[in-house]
């Protein structure tokens, strides 16, 4: 009777768990979507909101991340049980990166609404609904436990690299042709690259599904489609860098 109890609260905690883990990525899904919105509205109130909202997503990984702790130290689990928590730790912490990209996207959405609008903001949705529906899918495969479902958003994420060129490589012809455009365009330019490593987060949880789900590890390097540091950037030097912070 004492085991039966302890394996139910066991599966009671690790459900607690998903399911956190399930509202914070259906949460990183709407302020993306809406921080987007805020750029192409030019709506600065929406961005702020975005922002402000990124605080209960930093709450949900701190609780998400006492439950797992807490479940290591007194259940000391093994094998799928062991693989479970730990990939919950990682998940969470991919998702609350998502999270602080989305708040930057929206800062910068809300520098950009001060100038005149420019055609390539026209881009940026584009790659946000390819990334959001990696976001979707690898979610998905988390809850499915479907292993090429991971697998294909895995290998989805070169595609988002070479969005981020295309994007890249026309921000750079705006500012070289308008000098006029050189701040808004580095604030898009930092922008597209949040969204490039929103996708490198979605690739990460991808292969820590696949860790979970089969025990192994990914072999291979990881598709890859991201050559903006080898262009030159003369007009605008700190647009190249990645947007971490």
């Amino acid at each position: 009777m004492t085991h039966e109890h302890i394996v139910k609260s066991y599966d009671e905690e690790l459900n607690r768990i998903s399911n956190n883990l399930l509202r914070m990525g259906g949460m990183v899904e709407v302020q993306l979507a809406q921080a987007i919105q805020a750029l192409v509205k030019r709506d600065s109130e929406l961005a702020l909101r975005v922002v402000e909202a990124d605080e209960r997503v930093d709450e949900l990984e701190s609780e998400i991340d006492d439950s797992a702790i807490r479940l290591l130290a007194l259940r000391q689990p093994l094998a799928i049980d062991l693989r479970e928590t730990t990939a919950a730790l990682k998940i969470s912490s991919d998702l609350e990166r998502i999270g602080d990209y989305t708040a930057n996207i929206s800062k910068r959405a809300i520098a950009v609404s001060q100038f005149g609008p420019i055609p390539p903001v026209r881009s940026i949705p584009r790659m946000v609904e390819f990334a959001q529906g990696m976001i979707k899918d690898v979610l998905d495969a988390y809850v499915e436990r479907d292993v090429e479902k991971a697998l294909d958003v895995w290998r989805r994420d070169g595609e988002l690299d070479e969005m981020y060129n295309g994007l890249f490589r026309e921000l750079l012809t705006y500012m070289m042709e308008d000098a006029r455009t050189i701040t808004s365009c580095t604030h898009l330019m930092f922008m597209a690259k949040n969204i490039e490593r929103v996708g490198d987060h979605a690739t990460n949880m991808a292969e820590m599904i696949h860790f979970l789900i089969t025990g192994r590890r990914l072999d291979g390097d990881r598709p890859r489609g991201d050559d903006s540091s080898i262009f030159p950037t003369p007009d605008a030097p700190a647009a190249a860098k990645d947007a971490e912070a």
